[in-house]
């Protein structure tokens, strides 16, 4: 249950991270926005994978 609740709090963090990043900084730039979002969700991604066992997982 614990490691449920971890990883639902770090996806919540990635939703929070790409829209504010969104929102401050490529508000009216598509294709630069759409590249960092996928950079974002990349590392939050290698991040995951890399520590997965330490966040419950």
């Amino acid at each position: 249950m614990l490691g449920r609740t971890v990883t639902v709090l770090y996806v919540l963090a990635l939703v929070v991270t790409v829209v504010g990043t969104d929102i401050l900084f490529f508000r009216h730039h598509f294709w630069p926005r759409l590249l960092v979002n996928v950079g974002i969700v990349l590392i939050f991604v290698a991040f995951f994978l890399r520590f997965r066992h330490a966040l419950g997982g």
